[in-house]
């Protein structure tokens, strides 16, 4: 897929004031400080499309970004805020909840893992409601650039064995950086196999009558 054109729908704290569109969506969502937001720059290859910052849990509002024309990015808060009331994380965890078991148009979630540490709880407990849920998903290992090979694919795999441990298995993970671009490609080409395909018209039938002879 090549991306042409990025545009932002708007911002919203909660479901209801979500743009309303008929195009797909697909979420990007982890921990405060996975590196959602250098991710989703990197996807779309523009550089503030999704504001970056030092401080964990800056992306407070749901933020949606149309892509092509054809279908939205979805930017979600994070879970688990450093700097945040434990109220505040409350409203912001429910928020989310109720986008992602509630939003019609929702294709698929792309649950974002740091790839730098082994498998954390927090992780682990929210991947487990998205299968509980019955939500579409798929991995992303983020800042594979700043580990080496070896410690990337030990703590992807760690994370996958403890996902089946719990009955959850057969995912389509990716691994990325945000620096070097690695999986942008592949989650692209992933995310236009779930886009509809345009219904290819057909040619009227050509009338052979213009051969007849006079």
């Amino acid at each position: 897929m090549k991306i042409t054109s990025t545009a932002f729908r708007g911002s919203a704290k909660t479901l209801e004031f979500c743009p309303a569109t008929h195009l797909p969506e697909f979420a990007f969502v982890g921990r405060s400080n996975v590196g959602k937001s250098s991710l989703i720059n990197m996807l779309t290859s523009t550089k503030e499309l999704a504001k970056t910052s030092s401080m964990p849990g800056k992306t407070q509002l749901i933020n949606s970004f149309e892509i092509n024309h054809t279908w939205h990015l979805v930017d979600l808060p994070g879970y688990g805020f450093a700097k945040v009331s434990r109220d505040a994380q409350y409203e912001f965890n429910i928020n989310i909840s109720q986008y992602l078991t509630e939003r019609e148009n929702l294709k698929q979630v792309f649950a974002l893992v740091d790839s730098r540490l082994t498998p954390q709880d927090s992780d682990l407990a929210f991947v487990e409601w998205l299968h509980q849920c019955k939500i579409p998903f798929a991995l992303v290992f983020t800042k594979t650039d700043k580990s080496s090979d070896h410690a990337v694919k030990n703590h992807s795999e760690q994370f996958i064995a403890a996902l089946e441990q719990m009955g959850i298995s057969g995912l389509r993970s990716f691994n990325c950086s945000s620096k070097t671009s690695r999986g942008r490609n592949p989650i692209l080409e992933y995310i236009d196999t779930h886009l509809p395909k345009k219904k290819k018209s057909k040619a009227p039938k050509m009338s052979l009558g213009w051969m007849k002879k006079r």
